[in-house]
């Protein structure tokens, strides 16, 4: 009963933490409490490949180009706001045979959006990703990958999976370069790791999707030097 009492206590902690200002976003512990995927079970030798904030005109593109060539498949967390701008790229991301997911239809932290605003915002992109993705989606990531604990019972009310990362580029800074990205992106990933990277900069670096292009094909050999493969999650 009191290890009960403990577990609902972490959990509320953890809760009200994680919507809070601006917590970190890749903060393990706290995606243990409540729930929040970091990894997954992919398989022992599956890496998970997701790209944010697309689609982007000229990135996302090129980022199927890469794929395509690798033969390798990924997820594209999109923003309904591009999407209406770029509708038939979402149609050519799905038909190539990779994952549609949701990113919310406007870029913004979650936790200055109210629990009414969050359903509409969530509705919205959800009917865009069912119109020009071919399927409804049922994978949501947050901008910044905030959480809030209006937009955790959303995703589980929808039977979405709320997923973060593992491993990131950090190829939305200024100063990322392809060799950088590279590099961290694939510095300690293995077998079930989700790899974050971004197909777009309309919410970064002017520029940055270049930098992102340069180096993918550079993680997609180093995960083949390792036996993984990149998977859509």
């Amino acid at each position: 009963m009191r290890a009960g009492r403990l577990g609902a206590a972490a959990a509320g902690l953890g809760l009200a933490a994680w919507a809070g200002a601006a917590p970190a976003a890749h903060v393990p512990l706290l995606c243990d409490v409540l729930g929040i995927a970091r990894r997954l079970d992919l398989g022992s030798d599956a890496v998970g490949l997701t790209f944010d904030d697309g689609p982007h005109r000229h990135g996302t593109p090129a980022i199927l180009e890469t794929l395509a060539a690798a033969g390798a498949t990924a997820t594209f967390f999109v923003v309904g706001e591009q999407v209406r701008r770029e509708p038939g790229i979402v149609g050519e991301v799905a038909a190539a045979g990779h994952r549609i997911a949701v990113h919310g239809d406007r870029h913004v932290a979650l936790t200055c959006v109210t629990p009414a605003a969050l359903r509409a915002d969530l509705d919205r992109c959800a009917a865009l990703v069912a119109e020009h993705g071919g399927s409804a989606p049922d994978r949501y990531r947050p901008p910044y990958g905030v959480f809030s604990a209006a937009a955790l019972r959303e995703a589980r009310r929808r039977c979405w999976t709320p997923l973060l990362w593992s491993a990131w580029g950090c190829d939305w800074r200024a100063g990322a370069t392809p060799d950088s990205i590279a590099t961290r992106a694939t510095r300690e990933v293995g077998a079930g790791d989700v790899v974050l990277l971004h197909d777009a900069d309309h919410y970064s670096a002017p520029g940055s999707w270049r930098r992102t292009v340069a180096a993918l094909p550079r993680i997609l050999d180093e995960l083949g030097a390792r036996g993984l493969r990149a998977v859509a999650v």
